[in-house]
């Protein structure tokens, strides 16, 4: 019988594309969106089961993976990926944004998690690989919510490895740099502060440039589906990092801060 992988936040970008490598390694793929009649996956597809989940709803979470479980059997791997971008100065940010970015990117993840764990620890076996970010070891400007939920997924991946362990249970932590997806776009939420607006307007233009240069979610999709199926206790799979995390890891820290306010002043003109 084929493994089953359930991948949150399938409905785009690295989740549509990691279901799509699943099912072309001839997995079951339980793809939960909050809308699965916008599904680009098509539903007649056999192997694939598209539900509806919103990370946010525990109710809605429980029935996804209890669906999940009654069509394919078992949840094999899980995917943490639903997450999405809230950007801008960080005293221009609500409460409720910040809220909502906590609980999409950190609670949701959290939800899953709890949710898959009761039938992987009666298996004694299971794969959790939590979509990070290269930005859970490192911070941009106007990206402080963003920043602080994937530092913490990867505080507390690195944390819950341990507790699983001895239940035939694996924790992996995948880190996409810059990818090109809709992260800039609709998908993201945007905040805004008159004290800040030359700047903001500057790191948007950044990352819109940015953007059509980058490569595909295909590529992150091909490392979570290593990060499952290679049989490692290996924690962290950096996946198309670009250049950042080696400038910041080597660069002094004072020269670092000057390359960021320099791009940052330049595009700001």
């Amino acid at each position: 019988m084929a493994p089953t992988v359930l991948v949150t936040g399938a409905s785009s970008g690295i989740g549509e594309a990691v279901a799509r490598r699943f099912l072309a390694a001839g997995w079951n793929v339980a793809a939960g969106m909050r809308t699965p009649a916008r599904s680009p996956l098509d539903p007649a597809t056999p192997g694939l089961a598209v539900l509806a989940m919103d990370v946010t709803d525990d109710a809605s979470v429980d029935a996804a993976v209890a669906a999940a479980e009654a069509r394919f059997g078992a949840i094999d791997v899980l995917v943490n990926n639903a997450g999405y971008a809230l950007l801008g100065p960080l005293e221009g940010l609500t409460r409720a944004q910040l809220r909502r970015q906590f609980d999409t990117n950190l609670l949701g993840l959290v939800a899953v998690t709890q949710s898959v764990l009761p039938g992987m620890r009666a298996r004694g076996s299971g794969v959790i690989v939590n979509i990070a970010s290269i930005g859970g070891r490192m911070a941009f400007p106007f990206t402080s919510a963003y920043h602080a939920t994937k530092f913490a997924v990867e505080g507390l991946s690195e944390s819950v490895r341990f507790e699983l362990a001895p239940h035939g249970i694996r924790v992996k932590v995948v880190e996409p740099g810059p990818i090109r997806t809709n992260f800039l776009g609709g998908s993201a939420d945007w905040a805004s502060h008159d004290a800040y607006a030359a700047r903001l307007a500057g790191f948007r233009r950044m990352s819109e440039a940015l953007n059509a240069t980058l490569p595909t979610p295909d590529r992150v999709a091909r490392t979570v589906f290593r990060a499952a199926t290679d049989g490692s206790g290996r924690l962290r799979y950096p996946s198309a990092p670009g250049p950042f995390p080696l400038l910041h890891r080597i660069l002094p820290d004072a020269i670092w801060r000057r390359l960021i306010a320099f791009e940052l002043a330049r595009r700001s003109r």
